[in-house]
């Protein structure tokens, strides 16, 4: 049903009048799947196995009393039979008017009539909203009290004997239908029936169809009319002429205005916001503030903007909608995409099994508490208790920006109107006291801006409150007296304007939009300049939609670096919305102002004004709260409108009607008229004559559309496509649900989450191999660190929806194993059926992760298959060879795949405490590892386990998909994550170190005691003494992040005291990751430059998983020194020959890499050690410099640029005793470079000439002294002595170009690994 705007649909206010309940014809019909439903409920409550009688007596009667079953309601009247532009859909408005069934009373229980409301919404997104009034008519068909009398001595004789009295509670259940799942004593000693003396009551209700949400109209409208039937006075009209009235000729009131029409007692009012202010929106926001409190609102609201699966629950209807409304509402500029049912019908529960966000609505029957629903899944679950005061949150849920100020903001608002924030549910006097006391001060301080023009009547506040005169006393003695309050009220709204509402209406309508504007207001001022961002296609529309899914439609990297941090958490996942993506297609699809969808034209009007006043520059964000300005001019447009109605519509009259119709029996809604009802007057001379001509006119037509989200051109058409790449289905089909339509929507449902997976895995391999390319195998291979680990958390999300599809929940925890399985028409036979298959099955791990408790599963059937013996070699032979092959060390022993062994890995860090916790981690290492997709397949290829764990349509028993599900997954292993390392920063990880000495040169007579000290982004591990001839070891430590250095050395003790090592290598035991440290040089006094330690600098190998996968590989983070170039001194014939053209371009890419490392987001800079000390790092590139036409020694000498450098210093240091210095300046570049060459000289550590080389070059670059020095040594004689002519650093050009470019690293503040530069105190 599509709302009524349009050329097609007249502006009628309501399009039906539905009237629903029992059809005496047809007599008691059981409602099948409501039943099953309660029959699981109630036998939730019984004891357990002793009394669980699998009889099919008991299938038929379900445990329930006779009247607290529920029986099939129908639509017994509607008017008019059918509209064109808005299909009469008898399923859904039969569902949503008795969301239940139809509910018995006998005369002892309250019968209280209860209004609801509801919304059918289309697969396409269009909506129809319904109004509904139940109440409870005597019934008068002596076949259905027999009927009734009949169930009730089957009932009895068959639980006499079975059940005894277990609780005294005389407690009577007060509710409509309320109680179902209450325990069968109870039942049967208040809800029996006895045709001599009881008088059997049934539900009825009555409905309006609308195209818009007038609610509060629809309420009064349905109250009166109930009231009419009700009164001991015959209403003024007949009941027909009311009705024709609403249906025909109350109209629409068109934007910006507002109507007064005739209900059968009094006069209702209705307004509507124009198309500039904020849409429709009629639920009072009050009420949710009430039940729930602002800190979970605020929540709630963060869960919907996130889309998590949301489910309300309670046992009001009502609560349900105006929850849900309420959440939706309040995102404005967004709306929620995917499926929406604020009021789930019984019939209907198996949807909470859906694998996409929702936000639904379930009825409690008030008895049962939270830990007795079992949902099918709960991993991404916000889960609201809304009775109850009480919110359940997703895992890792990021805070709302400035959540602090934002809830502050909200309270002093809530508290203008005597509503404590914290929710009045349990209110205490104490709080009420505190709340009137706080409301006073707020009034009377002129700080809050925002409070200043509120109403605020401490009357009002007090009324119902017992202790009204001591609470007065105390406002007094605030020194805010009563009467300067009421002054304040009268000055800020209603000095000349009458209001036509009534008072307490008016204050809902003055909060309502006081508080939609405050949270209009957060996101007008975050997204203030979004449309900076926005990728506007260069093809034209049809070719950009059909290549819609592979655009980029906004700059989201350039968009978050703009924010300020504590924002990021937050608006990264924001931005990877359906809502936000759907947000920015309208934004793309309405270039000029007429096409633009209505929302976005308030939103986009609303950011202009914004940039007025702020004249900040776009770019420059503040996280500094802005508190919302545009409160009184939206208070004061709908005060206009309420003090000035538009149109009153023409009053009710008589119908030509047949003499004799019309009447009505008390107590009882008449069978109306359908033959003056079923057709509206011919020409609407009604309508035409009070509507002025511009109501009519085409323009004002287009206004209809606004609130009404109607996809009737082809703009919204792409739009409503465009919103659902990732799910394929928005909305149950509410009808009668025969299997084949259950079966198509899970294939919806199963088509819909392999697409998303394919979306998802090729958005993270663009964005990660994107940058790869930049970055052309410098630094650190990732993109901004927020966005992958958001991106990272929503394929954990997307995996627990596909673990949770279609799984066999515990026991008694759904009826919807039955209900999809198998619908036999024999009641007593299907529940013999569903019975059978739940002993059958595992009961599933407690817990809210359904990846986690099939691993789990998988576990345990290994370890019975282990134990019983029957453990297929096939598996151990397949953990066995599916080793990593590393590119090297055949000493090194391979890791073993083991998905089991993983999984303990997880078990064993006690950080990670609850199951959704560990599966994430799982995911994570696994996708580190590379084993993501093997992983899940060999978790999967136990084909009897996913069979007891899943019904038949799950996802994970679709084969094709599954497979094509792991080859996507697949794809990640062309890239490196390291979503383990740098998320699990403080666990204990053990390490493996296998250190290779030389073979051919002796390593075996070696005597010395040697050390290792192992460093990475995280920390380091201190110095670990390594037995002797022990060259393989495995230690624990705090995690590490990725390694970067290793020093090792020795203490030169013992005869033969020289260790040449060619490499070490320390693998990560649980990720697997593998670095190699190459090293190539001696370590031993007398020996090549004389060093006893060494720091090598580390490269992360690549690996094989498999060797018939495809072999996919990321160039290495950095190739490493491989030392023996330092070395080349001992034989000048091998010296590398580099021009002058190839150093000074390896000086410049050296250079580039620091500072390109320095204009990365600090998250997101890989290792400095690797730029500065790597293969091509800065070390080695000046090395070159100083190498570069350096004088052959003569033989058997080796000499070492630090040679050169200390006959340097000792120039200097005679000059300076000789005062014979040139330039102040000249002479203190010489004292600093003569201070750190002693202090390098001096140092405790034995790190040989090189080693202080490289330590000289980190320190120079630390504390920008380079270019001074490289300057101080070109004009140094000992240069000229030590020199050829051809060298580098003789030619002036050259040196100035090298200084130029080392003066690059003056402005970025180099901090050095520890290692780099221990036992240095400068």
């Amino acid at each position: 049903m599509s709302g009524g705007g349009g050329s097609s649909a007249p502006g009628r206010f309501a399009d039906y009048f539905v009237i629903c309940g029992l059809d005496t014809e047809t007599g008691l019909e059981p409602d099948e799947l409501s039943a099953l439903c309660q029959y699981i409920q109630a036998s939730k409550t019984r004891d357990g196995a002793s009394r669980f009688i699998s009889s099919a007596t008991e299938g038929e009667n379900f445990e329930q009393t006779p009247l607290r079953r529920t029986f099939k309601s129908k639509v017994l009247a509607r008017y008019p039979e059918n509209v064109e532009w808005n299909p009469f859909d008898q399923d859904a408005v039969g569902m949503l008017c008795m969301p239940k069934g139809l509910a018995f009373k006998t005369q002892a229980d309250s019968r209280e009539p209860q209004f609801h409301s509801f919304i059918i919404t289309r697969e396409d997104g269009s909506r129809t909203f319904g109004f509904s009034l139940t109440f409870f008519e005597e019934v008068t068909s002596k076949q259905i009290c027999s009927a009734m009398q009949t169930l009730y001595h089957m009932h009895n004789a068959e639980y006499d004997i079975l059940h005894t009295p277990p609780t005294n509670d005389k407690d009577s259940c007060s509710s409509t239908g309320d109680c179902n799942g209450t325990s069968v004593s109870k039942l049967q000693r208040f809800n029996s029936y006895d045709i001599s003396r009881d008088t059997l009551y049934v539900s009825k209700c009555i409905c309006l169809i609308t195209p818009m949400s007038f609610m509060k109209a629809c309420k009064k409208v349905l109250e009166q009319l109930h009231q009419a039937v009700t009164s001991p006075q015959p209403p003024p009209l007949p009941l027909e002429s009311y009705i024709y009235n609403i249906l025909y000729e109350v109209p629409l009131p068109p934007a910006g205005r507002s109507l007064k029409f005739s209900g059968v007692y009094g006069p209702v009012i209705c307004q509507r916001p124009s198309t500039s202010e904020l849409p429709l929106f009629d639920f009072p926001v009050k009420e949710v503030f009430e039940l729930l409190g602002v800190e979970n609102v605020v929540q709630l609201f963060t869960c919907a903007l996130l889309e998590f699966q949301i489910l309300l629950y309670s046992q009001h209807y009502q609560r349900l909608m105006t929850v849900a409304e309420t959440i939706t509402a309040l995102m404005f500029p967004f709306q929620w995409q995917h499926v929406y049912v604020p009021i789930l019908p019984a019939s209907l529960l198996h949807f909470l099994d859906a694998p996409v966000p929702y936000l639904m609505g379930l009825h409690s029957n008030g008895l049962d508490d939270r830990s007795k629903l079992e949902l099918p899944q709960e991993a991404n679950l916000c889960f609201v208790d809304v009775d109850n005061h009480f919110i359940e949150l997703p895992e890792d849920l990021p805070q709302f920006p400035n959540k602090l100020e934002f809830i502050q903001e909200i309270s002093e608002i809530l508290m203008a109107f005597g509503i404590p924030p914290e929710g009045n549910l349990h209110c205490s006097e104490s709080a009420s006291k505190m709340k009137s006391l706080r409301a006073c001060d707020l009034v009377s301080d002129k700080r809050n801006g925002n409070i200043a023009g509120s109403p605020l009547n401490s009357y009002e506040l007090l009324k119902e409150n017992e202790t009204i005169a001591r609470l007065q006393a105390l406002v007094k003695r605030t020194g805010v007296s009563l009467e300067k309050l009421e002054v304040r009220e009268e000055t800020s709204s209603k000095k000349d304007l009458k209001i036509q509402c009534d008072e307490e209406e008016f204050k809902i309508y003055q909060l309502n939009i006081q508080i939609r504007e405050v949270f209009a207001n957060r996101f007008t001022q975050m997204f203030a300049d979004y449309e900076v961002f926005v990728i506007q296609p260069s093809q034209d529309k049809e070719s950009w939609f059909t290549n819609r899914e592979q655009m980029q439609n906004f700059d989201k990297a350039s968009f978050l670096s703009d924010q300020p941090e504590p924002y990021l958490p937050f608006l990264s996942r924001f931005l990877e919305t359906q809502m936000f993506a759907s947000f920015i297609d309208n934004k793309i699809m309405c270039h000029d102002e007429d096409d633009k969808d209505p929302i976005l034209r308030v939103f986009d009007s609303r950011v202009d004004k914004i940039r007025l006043l702020n004249v900040r520059t776009p770019t420059l964000r503040t996280s500094m709260y802005q508190k919302c300005t545009t409160i009184d001019e939206a208070e004061k447009s709908i005060e206009l409108r309420l003090a000035k109605i538009d149109h009153t519509a023409v009053h009710p009259h008589l119908l030509d009607m047949k003499i004799g119709q019309g009447k009505y029996e008390l107590g009882f809604f008449p069978k109306l008229q359908s033959d003056v009802l079923s057709t509206g007057p011919a020409s609407n001379k009604w309508t035409k004559r009070n509507a002025p001509a511009q109501w009519r006119r085409k323009d004002r037509q287009k206004q209809h559309t606004e609130h009404l989200r109607l996809d009737n051109d082809q703009r919204e058409k792409y739009i409503q496509e465009a919103r659902n790449l990732g799910s394929t289905i928005r909305q149950p089909k509410l009808s009668n649900l025969s299997p084949s339509v259950i079966a198509q929507t899970n294939w919806k449902f199963v088509e819909g989450l392999l697409k998303e997976c394919r979306n998802k895995t090729k958005r993270m391999l663009v964005e990660k191999m994107g940058r790869e390319a930049v970055e052309l195998g410098h630094g650190e291979v990732n993109i901004t660190g927020v966005e992958e680990n958001t991106l990272i958390a929503s394929l954990c999300d997307l995996l627990e929806r596909i673990w949770s599809h279609g799984l066999q929940v515990k026991q008694d925890r759904s009826c919807t194993a039955f209900v999809l399985e198998d619908r036999a028409s024999a009641y007593s036979a299907s529940t013999q059926i569903w019975a059978f298959q739940t002993t059958r099955r595992p009961t599933l791990h407690k817990g809210k992760s359904a990846l986690w408790s099939h691993l789990l599963h998988y576990l345990e059937n290994r370890q019975r298959k282990t134990t019983s013996g029957s453990f297929s070699t096939s598996v151990g032979i397949l953990l066995d060879s599916e080793r990593r092959k590393s590119d090297t060390s055949p000493a090194m022993s391979p890791l073993r795949i083991s998905l089991i062994q993983d999984m303990r890995h997880i078990q064993n860090i006690s950080e990670i405490k609850t199951d959704v916790g560990k599966a994430r981690a799982w995911v994570r290492l696994s996708m580190e590892k590379k084993l993501l997709s093997r992983h899940l397949k060999q978790l999967l290829s136990d084909h009897e386990l996913t069979k007891k764990l899943y019904k038949r349509y799950a996802f994970l028993r679709c084969d094709d998909e599954k497979e094509q599900f792991l080859y996507h997954l697949l794809s990640f292993n062309a890239v490196d994550y390291f979503c383990f390392t740098n998320v699990f920063t403080t666990i204990l990880i053990p390490y493996h170190i296998l250190i290779v000495p030389s073979k051919k040169l002796g390593g075996s007579m070696f005597t010395a005691n040697p050390w290792i000290c192992i460093s990475g982004e995280l920390g380091e591990t201190g110095v670990l003494q390594i037995p002797r001839n022990i060259l393989e070891m495995t230690f624990e430590c705090q995690n590490l992040g990725k390694l970067t250095t290793v020093q090792i050395g020795h203490d030169n003790s013992g005869l033969y005291a020289k260790w040449l090592v060619e490499y070490v290598m320390v693998r990560n035991e649980i990720t697997g990751h593998t670095y190699k440290f190459p090293c190539g040089r001696w370590l031993g006094k007398g020996m090549d430059d004389g060093s006893l330690e060494r720091i090598l600098v580390g490269e992360l190998l690549t690996s094989h998983t498999e060797v018939d996968e495809r072999q996919c590989r990321t160039p290495p983070l950095q190739q490493s020194p491989s030392m023996i170039r330092r070395f080349v001194t001992i034989s000048p014939n091998n010296k590398p020959k580099l021009n002058t053209g190839q150093i000074q371009e390896a000086i410049g890419e050296a250079v580039n890499g620091i500072v390109k490392h320095f204009h990365k987001p600090e998250k997101e800079r890989g290792s400095l050690t690797l730029l500065l000390c790597g293969e091509s790092g800065l070390v080695s590139a000046l090395e070159q410099v100083f190498q570069h036409g350096f004088k052959s020694p003569r033989l058997f000498k080796n000499v070492f640029i630090w040679d050169f450098l200390e006959k340097a210093q000792t120039y200097y240091e005679t000059l300076e005793q000789n005062e014979m210095v040139p330039e102040e300046n000249w002479q203190t570049r010489a004292r600093n470079f003569c201070r750190f060459i002693t202090a390098i000289n001096n140092t405790p550590r034995n790190i040989g000439k090189d080693g202080k080389f490289q330590m000289l070059v980190c320190l120079g670059a630390r504390d920008h002294l380079l270019h001074h020095w490289i300057a101080l040594l070109a004009d140094c004689p000992i240069t000229a002595q030590m020199y050829e002519d051809i060298a580098l650093i003789k030619d002036h050009t050259l040196v100035n170009s090298l200084i130029r470019v080392l003066q690059t690293l003056q402005e970025f503040n180099i901090t050095l690994e520890a290692s780099l530069v221990k036992g240095i105190d400068i």
